[in-house]
């Protein structure tokens, strides 16, 4: 029998590619989503017989409950990403990221596993020069951050889980993002040729959005190894401050130009290294490094041009 996978979001950034792979697989997958940025992310997979699309909401209780009766798998994507956004809407933000989370912990069976993604913004600002770890303290410093570190521990305590803290995602999904920082700068190289950073030495980890999908089938294949831990989930070689980043675009688009603004903050403190040593020894290894990526950016900028992509 097929595995049976549910995803809440599965038609966004992350959800669009990880439902491809997922299905590419041979898993039969039910994603729920409500399509708030009227994408048509999931239309070249209608071909697979293996696909159930649900419009509706996460907070809907007595939909979820009629979904969840027969999924093996259950990764509870659907969430208002990022700051900005969940500034706007805190409520949203609340009942989407972490009320929703919490019932599907109370309506899911025992014998459901659960995956689920995390920031790992969650950290907040890091100490200096140390990585941070799993075992590090938590300390968000946004509501967005705080919302799914709440969710995060509402999912471990349940157990039969696997929660992963994604570092910044990068890379072409058709449910496109200008917004992340990586495809920011790179369609900002390629439209413009020039940026201006604000706080350059400011640190990230990436991870191009494929490899997250891997991620989460690896995380199925190896559940029982890996179940009721937390799994940072980045590039080991990609620690890098914004400056670092800009230079490394500039490597593969040399008419790029950047500089550092003298004043002027940029309103996301998030300031951290991260070690990828726990999901590296269980045998994971990201396929995409920013180079690649980069590369993969610019020929999909070729086809959109100048168009608006972004959570807010």
């Amino acid at each position: 029998m097929p595995t049976k996978v549910l995803i809440t979001g599965g038609a966004g950034y992350i959800g669009s590619v990880m439902t491809r792979a997922f299905l590419e697989k041979g898993f039969e997958v039910v994603v729920l989503d409500n399509f708030m940025y009227r994408q048509s992310s999931l239309l070249d997979l209608c071909a697979f017989e293996g696909l159930r699309v649900v419009r509706g909401d996460c907070r809907d209780e007595s939909l979820m409950a009629e979904l969840l009766k027969t999924p093996d798998v259950v990764i509870p994507l659907a969430a208002l990403v990022g700051a900005p956004l969940c500034d706007r809407d805190r409520l949203g933000a609340e009942t989407i990221n972490l009320k929703a989370v919490q019932m599907i912990c109370r309506l899911a069976s025992r014998s459901q596993r659960i995956l689920f993604p995390v920031t790992n913004s969650g950290y907040g600002i890091g100490e200096k020069g140390a990585f941070c770890t799993e075992e590090s303290p938590l300390k968000p410093i946004s509501f967005y951050g705080r919302t799914k570190v709440d969710a995060e521990r509402a999912i471990l305590d349940r157990g039969n889980a696997v929660t992963l803290r994604l570092a910044t995602a990068f890379g072409v999904s058709p449910r496109m993002r200008l917004d992340l920082l990586v495809n920011d700068l790179v369609h900002r190289a390629v439209v413009d040729r020039t940026a201006v950073i604000f706080e350059g030495h400011f640190r990230r980890n990436f991870i191009h959005v494929r490899d997250i999908a891997r991620a989460f089938l690896h995380a199925i294949e190896r559940f029982d190894a890996m179940k009721d831990k937390p799994y940072n989930l980045g590039l080991d070689d990609a620690n890098l401050s914004k400056i670092e980043l800009c230079k490394i675009i500039q490597g593969v688009l040399p008419q790029f130009v950047f500089i550092e603004a003298p004043i002027g903050e940029d309103p996301d403190k998030r300031d951290y290294v991260v070690s990828n040593a726990r999901i590296l020894a269980t045998g994971f290894r990201p396929e995409w490094n920013l180079q690649r990526g980069i590369r993969e950016l610019v020929k999909a900028y070729e086809i959109i041009g100048g168009g608006s992509f972004a959570n807010a």
